[in-house]
């Protein structure tokens, strides 16, 4: 199964976690990403598009201005290890 877009923005967040990417270029960028990807997400995996979309950007990318930078890393963490367990049994 084809899960190029899946892949792109589980590794994007991912790399904002590691420290490989500032919270603004990930704030700016990863809602872009999922905006313009979400059809082909969609087509990939219906349910994983919805996860990514309810995990990373609403219980996500919008806490970012409400709480400190390590609260917020924090919690986009512990939806990323979520989405990452569903990801895993979906595809391998």
């Amino acid at each position: 199964m084809n899960k190029t877009n899946t892949d792109y923005l589980m590794k994007m967040t991912k790399e904002y976690l590691e420290g490989n990417m500032d919270i603004i270029t990930y704030t700016l960028d990863f809602p872009h990403e999922v905006e313009s990807r979400y059809d082909a997400l969609q087509k990939e995996d219906k349910i994983m598009a919805e996860l990514i979309y309810n995990c990373l950007i609403e219980d996500g990318i919008h806490l970012y201005d409400k709480m400190p930078e390590e609260e917020f890393k924090q919690e986009l963490k512990e939806q990323y290890q979520y989405l990452t367990k569903i990801y895993d049994v979906r595809f391998n």
